[in-house]
């Protein structure tokens, strides 16, 4: 991952991921502005998923070693969902039929910022992932990632060795009503060394449509939202954070 992206920006700009309609290939620096209270997010990218993935001739074993990753991510996430079932009083498969071939991987690199701490410019500015879940494996020894806590307190989410992050997302949010509740990060770069991060983002099929569970519904608690469908609800997302903010062109980690 490394080798790839420190190749020059003409070669990887060959495969830019708006060339086709699924934002695969290569996402460049600035491409993006997640956070309107910004001027830019401060990474590049390469995106892959499922199938129809585009992928550079160099370097060499790159293609084989993200896919590798890729399906081992997946396996984890095929375990986590039946225990999400289990915890909402659902059967234990219930999401298997609507988990199939959805998840998108990220292969991240955030070079350190350089600039004031308040130029507007971060590696990428607080937002809550799209998806239902987020697997995410972070380089060790380098502190980027941040989360809001319930107090608005924003907390280090210091990476441990042979570990990953599990980040509550956005759809997930809404089929719970909140009780699984999606967090708001960041990631901020000021180690002085290039970050490097891996991305997983577990949703659900297209036409699934999205509404709070009736186990997670009382007089006590009402339903917070209407149903919607994942692929608009996803749609809408990823057009905000490439056509809007600083006028410049879903979520990293």
């Amino acid at each position: 991952m490394k080798t790839y992206f420190s190749l020059p920006v003409e070669t990887k700009m060959k495969l830019h991921h708006r060339q086709g309609a699924r934002h695969r290939g290569y996402e460049p620096l600035f491409d993006s502005n997640i956070d309107k209270a910004n001027r830019g997010d401060l990474y590049e990218a390469f995106v892959i998923g499922w199938d129809e993935n585009p992928w550079p001739s160099e370097p060499v074993g790159f293609r084989e070693a993200i896919t590798e990753y890729y399906h081992a991510a997946i396996n984890v996430g095929k375990f986590l969902y039946p225990l999400f079932a289990l915890a909402l009083d659902l059967p234990e498969t219930y999401f298997d039929d609507k988990f199939k071939r959805s998840p998108v991987l990220r292969a991240l690199h955030y070079p350190p910022q350089t600039g004031p701490e308040d130029d507007q410019i971060v590696g990428i500015g607080a937002h809550s992932d799209f998806e239902c879940f987020t697997i995410l494996w972070q380089e060790p020894g380098v502190q980027t990632l941040q989360v809001l806590n319930s107090k608005n307190e924003w907390i280090n989410a210091t990476p441990i060795p042979g570990t990953l992050v599990i980040n509550i997302a956005d759809l997930l949010s809404r089929w719970t009503n909140d009780i699984f509740r999606s967090t708001v990060h960041r990631a901020i770069n000021r180690s002085g060394v290039p970050r490097y991060s891996m991305p997983l983002f577990i949703g659900v099929e297209p036409d699934v449509e999205v509404e709070p569970f009736p186990s997670c519904v009382s007089p006590d608690r009402p339903a917070k939202y209407e149903k919607i469908n994942s692929r608009e609800y996803v749609r809408k997302r990823l057009q905000a954070m490439y056509h809007q903010g600083n006028g410049t062109s879903g979520g990293p980690e």
